[in-house]
């Protein structure tokens, strides 16, 4: 979906519609949750600092986020794609892989049935969609980003290559920030440059996920829609009302983050046994930190010990701390999970 959570509120509130409006909260230690197309404009974007965005764009209209009317209108959206296909895999409220291989409409071709997806949308819920088609995930999400707003990219087989070859490097499934840097400094920009690339060193520069990255490169992508997806993770962050360099300090709020998080880990019935913490700084520099154990982390006694132990690998006396997140994952199903094939992906993203 385009700019789903400030289209929402924009199409709920006509006044709203054609300024630029931000979803978060104004006051200093906010955080822009999403931004519409009018404040991206003047380089507005998500997880920016609320005082950021304002100076960009002073005329910025903060909206209070309402998340139980973004799920009620994601499950309206869901709707209209179970007219075609069950095989949807959400990857989050506003965006989905879907499987059309065999469709229930009886529809031929792909790019008819997200055309008609994409009109329903806007027909029924007075909102936009792009849409990416391909024959597999990895080019179905670089083609739904391909011309948004109000998108549609198709990317044939034939076209695959030719495609890649010219790609950015930041366009690549998995490539933040952290890793792009890392691939320039490598003399890697785009697809090209990649493909030039051994999978030996891929994979010695960035282990597992190197053997995505060749494979990605060479247009191949074997992770099938999953219909039902395992929780791979449960974490939880807390933003701090001031920021913090006292270790004292430090552990009362992991203590506060810890107890949240066994909280949801016992709601969700999740277990893992990796925690990794997250780390943002004042000046919104991040880092994360993680352990591995041979058992499940169920408890305060197991989880705590384990947080504090990162928290000393940070250095935070002379970079305050703003945010401190713990996540548990590596459910036991993802540690012996192995892939299959499935042909077509369909994805609707923001």
């Amino acid at each position: 979906m385009d700019a789903f959570y400030a289209s929402v509120e924009q199409r709920n509130n006509p006044e709203w519609r054609g300024k630029p409006i931000a979803v978060g909260h104004a006051e200093k230690r906010g955080v822009v949750a999403a931004a519409s197309y009018e404040a991206r404009r003047y380089g507005v974007h998500s997880a920016m600092s609320s005082q950021t965005a304002k100076k960009l764009c002073p005329e910025l209209i903060f909206v209070p986020g309402r998340m139980d009317v973004y799920k009620e209108v994601s499950r309206q959206i869901h709707d209209i794609f179970r007219c075609y296909t069950d095989v949807i895999e959400p990857l989050a409220l506003d965006e989905a892989f879907l499987d059309v291989t065999e469709n229930k409409a009886g529809i031929p071709l792909a790019v008819d049935i997200a055309k008609e997806i994409k009109r329903r949308i806007r027909e029924e819920l007075e909102l936009v969609a792009s849409a990416g088609v391909s024959y597999n995930k990895f080019l179905a999400k670089v083609a739904s980003d391909y011309r948004k707003p109000d998108g549609l990219c198709t990317i044939h087989p034939d076209q695959a290559l030719d495609f890649i070859v010219r790609l950015p490097i930041e366009s690549f499934w998995g490539v933040g920030p952290v890793t792009a840097k890392k691939m320039h400094a490598l003399g890697i920009h785009n697809g090209s440059q990649l493909q030039a690339c051994t999978l030996e060193m891929l994979t010695r520069q960035f282990g597992k996920a190197g053997r995505l990255y060749y494979d990605f490169a060479r247009g191949i992508d074997l992770r099938p829609v999953e219909p039902v997806r395992i929780r791979k993770s449960v974490g939880c962050e807390h933003t701090l009302e001031k920021d913090i360099s006292r270790r004292s300090s430090a552990i009362i709020e992991l203590y506060h983050v810890t107890t949240e998080l066994l909280a949801r880990l016992e709601r969700t019935r999740f277990g893992g046994n990796t925690l990794t913490l997250k780390i943002k700084f004042h000046d919104f520099t991040q880092i994360t930190r993680s352990i591995t154990q041979s058992n499940d982390l169920t408890s305060m006694d197991h989880i705590l010990p384990l947080a504090k132990q990162l928290l000393k690998e940070v250095d935070y006396e002379n970079h305050p701390i703003r945010l401190i997140g713990l996540a548990v994952s590596n459910p036991k199903e993802e540690r012996t999970d192995k892939p299959t094939w499935k042909q077509l992906a369909l994805e609707f993203k923001e």
